[in-house]
């Protein structure tokens, strides 16, 4: 069979960094392990073709595998994917996994398009790395340039697109960020050796929907996943208006770029899988939108590694062994869940939503939409930046740091994205008036979903650490986290949760 590339893919540099020694992903290719789907890929020099561990096809003797970490790596190296075990359909590979803190927030960025506009010289430069040192850190990290990542995600997108939807082929081209048809074609024909027509007729059987509005996506996970958990937090806390639960699935209007629409979100039936409709007025990619997706119901995480750190803790391990799927509940839109963590102050949860349903209905825009319960978008930082705190439903500090945090967040000097480092974000949220730890550690947790973020101060956490341990004080209780690191918010929401 002819490679994409013309030649002979090449050997695995040794440099590159593996989440595994290579005996114990050959023991994990052998067994088809699903713990491993994923966190690397298969590369077949006698076949030209890269897969998924999982997939079924006959095992290719070990001299023909080359290991991969990432699947960019493995088309790098002149693989193709397989048209069997679908790698576009693959859990993401974890944030966490081998890679350095500018890797992953790289990673988040191109992502979010931060490479559709830009070069790498602009992504470097909003890391804070050279563009020369910021492809070596990809190659050894991830096995590929950043471009090569970007292209990759590009093309499994569209992929998934051909085979799962319906969509004519100008209108996938533009929803997995090519410019044009042409580009588009061509990619397909190159990496794949057929039209995208033929892919999509091989496919076609693939395609079941499961009856949400709009075009239909599945975003895969790792089991086990706790779905009910996870909305049930969400929906305590969801923005009147702007957001709902219903039964088990989540809607939402959105705004992405100069789009806007709806999302709804459900658990898929048999498979490990959310299913997300999407509307949108207007076409855009959708490579930003399925990142904030899996972003928000933390989909890229690996509930093994995580259950197998804090399984076995005196203090935790019950609680750990009693909800293994627990997942770690980010947000749509970073500023927000930044806005719903200064409202939530010394209030209900109950009473919080109820203020933040205030300000939507006073200064949020209204949407055009038939899914219940949707009738506006959030208020952007610029609109909220404005505003006469007289006017806030909420005390005059508190009122005061959502204006000051909505107009750092405007004029950029405060940045809630991928490329945000997580300690100095708490540190330049410290520096509004109204703003403390509490809340500081909230955002890191909800806005930018980080895994170690804790809320030591948090009343019910404090008071759990008090009748439970006997802690008599935050930094008693930070004192005893540091053993939960790095996973300081999940051994948080489990407390939490044994509370409530």
């Amino acid at each position: 069979m002819r490679m994409g590339s013309g030649t002979m893919p090449a050997m695995q540099e040794s440099a590159t960094i593996l989440p595994a020694p290579p005996e114990v992903l050959e023991k994990a290719r052998r067994a088809r392990d699903p713990r491993f789907d994923g966190r690397f890929f298969v590369g077949v020099t006698s076949t030209g073709v890269y897969c998924r561990p999982v997939c079924r096809v006959r095992l290719p003797r070990a001299e023909n595998v080359r290991f991969y970490p990432t699947a960019a790596a493995a088309m790098d190296a002149g693989f193709r994917p397989c048209l069997r075990c679908r790698p576009e359909a693959a859990p993401g590979t974890p944030a966490w996994g081998g890679t350095s803190a500018t890797v992953s927030r790289g990673l988040r960025l191109i992502d979010e398009g931060a490479l559709d506009d830009a070069g790498n010289a602009a992504l470097g430069d909003r890391l804070g790395v050279t563009d020369r040192h910021l492809r070596r850190l990809f190659l050894r990290h991830v096995g590929a340039t950043p471009q090569r990542v970007a292209e990759t995600r590009r093309l499994l997108l569209a992929k998934q697109m051909l085979t799962d939807t319906e969509l004519r082929m100008s209108d996938i081209a533009m929803a997995a960020g090519y410019g044009s048809i042409r580009s588009f074609n061509g990619h397909i024909r190159r990496v794949f050796d057929r039209t995208p027509t033929a892919l999509r007729g091989r496919g076609s059987g693939d395609r079941a929907g499961v009856g949400l509005p709009g075009m239909e996506l599945r975003l895969t996970y790792r089991e086990p996943f706790d779905w009910s958990g996870l909305l049930n937090f969400v929906a305590r806390r969801a923005t009147p208006g702007v957001e709902a639960v219903s039964g088990e699935t989540y809607m939402r209007a959105v705004r992405v770029g100069d789009a806007v629409g709806t999302l709804t979100v459900c658990q898929a039936e048999g498979e490990p899988a959310l299913v997300c409709g999407i509307i949108l007025d207007q076409q855009t990619s959708l490579l930003p939108i399925v990142a904030r997706l899996r972003r928000m119901f933390d989909l890229e995480a690996d509930p093994a590694e995580i259950t197998g750190a804090l399984v076995d803790d005196a203090d935790i391990g019950h609680l750990v062994r009693g909800n293994p799927g627990q997942r770690l509940p980010g947000a749509w839109d970073p500023f927000e869940a930044a806005v719903r963590a200064i409202v939530g102050q010394q209030v209900s949860v109950a009473g919080a939503t109820t203020i933040m349903g205030r300000i939507v209905e006073r200064y949020g825009s209204g949407i055009d939409t038939e899914l219940p319960g949707l009738t506006r978008l959030f208020p952007a930082p610029e609109t909220l930046a404005e505003l006469d705190d007289a006017h806030m439903p909420m005390p005059r500090i508190r009122a005061g740091a959502i204006r000051e945090l909505a107009a750092r967040v405007a004029s950029g000097s405060i940045r809630l994205d991928a490329a945000t480092d997580h300690g100095a974000l708490r540190e330049q949220l410290q520096t509004i008036r109204g703003i403390g730890p509490w809340t500081a550690e909230y955002v890191t947790m909800r806005a930018l979903s980080d895994p170690d973020a804790f809320l030591a101060s948090d009343l019910i956490l404090m008071r759990i650490a008090e009748e439970r341990f006997g802690d008599p004080d935050a930094a008693a209780l930070i004192r005893r986290a540091e053993r939960w690191r790095p996973w300081r918010a999940y051994a948080g929401l489990h407390l939490w949760r044994s509370y409530s």
